[in-house]
């Protein structure tokens, strides 16, 4: 076993071993359950397992979908698929029939990994109606076996080999398997770790869901600086707090909307009271946050936040560090690794680097995907600052255009999230005969405030000095924007579907 340092791992396996060699005792993974697994041990019950998926015939290059939970189990499940250089699809529990019907049928899948019934929902009766391939169920009958039975782990050259198929959820046409390697992953979870600058005293959290494009990148993380990390399963406040404060976590978050949820709890306390007295830092990615919730965060929780920005197609493009400026941290989504070219193409982000993706299970998604330099085009607006840190300023599907106007969602939705009464806020543009589109204002507002008015909108955002032409002609009031499941995105094309045909003068 290899005992240099993690850093420089060429794949994932090798970046599990270094760890264990260098820490085989420290804490690794924690749980719910104060389970607790070090990093030797969970290199050694990845060898156990990987033992016995070989003997069912599981090896290099076998296709294996496994939709499997924020568990334990889940991470050595996916550590020792690693281990046989297997091509790994991880898709998130909350998907149904069609996007794993389509994700087994496209990627020929070979063995379907099953949680069971988890959460009242029976995975495994799903996998046989959709005639999915040999099925383990992997917390009940997960195969051990001896890893002296196992063949050589992958060699350094693999790395470069797709060993990932990630699938972006589909708004209107099916899901896009995005190809990884296990190179493509390490870059990204470098990034994470390089900017965050955590060490083995501290104790992270996974609270969203392992399967996603986050779930290595975190791991990596972990790897290169030997510290534990607490799992879990479902992320639900107030419920999860209990965990949060017994293991003593110092790093949280996962996305904006994680953060709300962490401030809404800080503010049922006493003035005075932190709702986690041992987290130092919150740090997420996914959707961008408001300049005003960063301030928000750093006062009432009492502690650093740190944003970054990903995809699934490269999950870390740049990433805010706690020793950036405060000014930099609310405005911005951090800088990018050196490594992480990114040119501004008519306003679109576009990359190029050793995290970006390698394309698409579809080649003709692939080919639109790329310019002719190879760099990704990513679909998001933004600029980068002559400091390096880059600033989002929307996506090309989120611009409305009003009266032949470019008008940008997010700079209207962070004035309103300012607004007292308003809770969270998504901006739309629904079609409208005379404008092409009309600006739409949907927005949450927080217990018992009074309702809003469209005429109160109006007076507000006049009064923070926001354009005519912007300002919204529609307002609709929800009790909760639809989110994912993953990192709580806003879904704007359900509330486009839900409002477009909205009689309205």
């Amino acid at each position: 076993m290899d005992t240099g340092s993690p850093a420089g791992a060429r794949t994932l396996w090798e970046l599990v071993a270094r760890r264990a060699a260098l820490s085989p005792d420290a804490p690794m993974l924690l749980d719910e359950r104060d389970r607790r697994l070090t990093f030797g041990g969970f290199a050694a019950a990845a060898e156990r397992v990987a033992a016995g998926l070989h003997g069912l015939g599981v090896g290099a290059g076998s296709r294996v979908t496994w939709q499997l939970p924020t568990r334990v189990e889940t991470v050595v499940v996916s550590a020792a698929l690693a281990r046989l250089g297997a091509v790994q699809n991880p898709v998130i529990p909350v998907h149904r029939d069609r996007e794993v019907g389509f994700a087994l049928r496209q990627t020929d899948a070979e063995f379907y990994l099953s949680p069971g019934d988890w959460r009242g929902f029976d995975f495994t009766a799903m996998a046989r109606r959709l005639e999915a391939p040999r099925v383990l169920e992997a917390y009940t009958a997960l195969p051990e076996g001896d890893p002296s039975s196992l063949p050589p782990p992958p060699e350094a050259a693999e790395g470069g080999q797709v060993r990932w198929i990630y699938y972006t959820s589909g708004t209107t046409s099916d899901p896009k398997g995005v190809l990884h390697t296990d190179r493509s992953l390490i870059a990204g979870g470098t990034c994470l770790a390089s900017a965050l600058g955590l060490g083995a005293d501290d104790i992270g959290s996974i609270a969203f869901p392992y399967a996603h494009i986050g779930g290595p990148d975190y791991l990596v993380t972990l790897l290169l600086h030997g510290f534990p990390s607490l799992l879990i399963e479902r992320f639900a406040l107030p419920d999860a707090l209990d965990a949060y404060r017994r293991h003593g976590v110092t790093t949280a978050g996962g996305s904006t909307a994680f953060y709300s949820a962490f401030l809404a709890e800080q503010r049922k306390l006493p003035e005075g009271t932190r709702l986690l007295p041992s987290l130092r830092l919150l740090a997420g990615g996914g959707a961008p946050k408001p300049p005003e919730l960063y301030h928000e965060v750093v006062h009432e929780l009492g502690c650093a936040l740190a944003h970054g920005y990903g995809m699934t197609e490269a999950p870390m493009i740049t990433m805010g560090s706690p020793h950036d400026t405060v000014e930099q941290l609310a405005h911005t989504e951090g800088r990018p690794p050196a490594a992480m070219e990114i040119r501004i193409v008519d306003g679109e982000i576009r990359l190029r680097g050793p995290a970006v993706c390698q394309g698409y299970t579809d080649p003709a998604l692939t080919a639109e995907a790329f310019d002719d330099e190879g760099f990704f085009r990513t679909g998001d607006l933004g600029h980068l600052r002559p400091d390096g840190h880059l600033v989002l300023t929307g996506r090309l599907k989120d611009v409305i255009i009003r009266k032949g106007e470019n008008i940008s969602a997010k700079e209207i939705e962070e004035l309103l999230y300012r607004h007292a009464r308003i809770g969270d806020a998504a901006v739309i543009g629904l079609p409208d005969p005379a404008r092409g589109e009309r600006v739409c204002a949907v927005v949450e507002q927080p217990e018992g405030a009074p309702a809003l008015t469209l005429a109160e909108i109006v007076e507000y955002l006049e009064g923070a000095g926001l354009m005519r032409q912007k300002i919204p002609e529609q307002l609709e009031i929800v009790e909760a924007l639809p989110r994912n499941e993953t990192l709580r995105k806003v879904l704007k094309h359900k509330l486009r579907e839900r409002f477009a045909g909205r009689p309205w003068p």
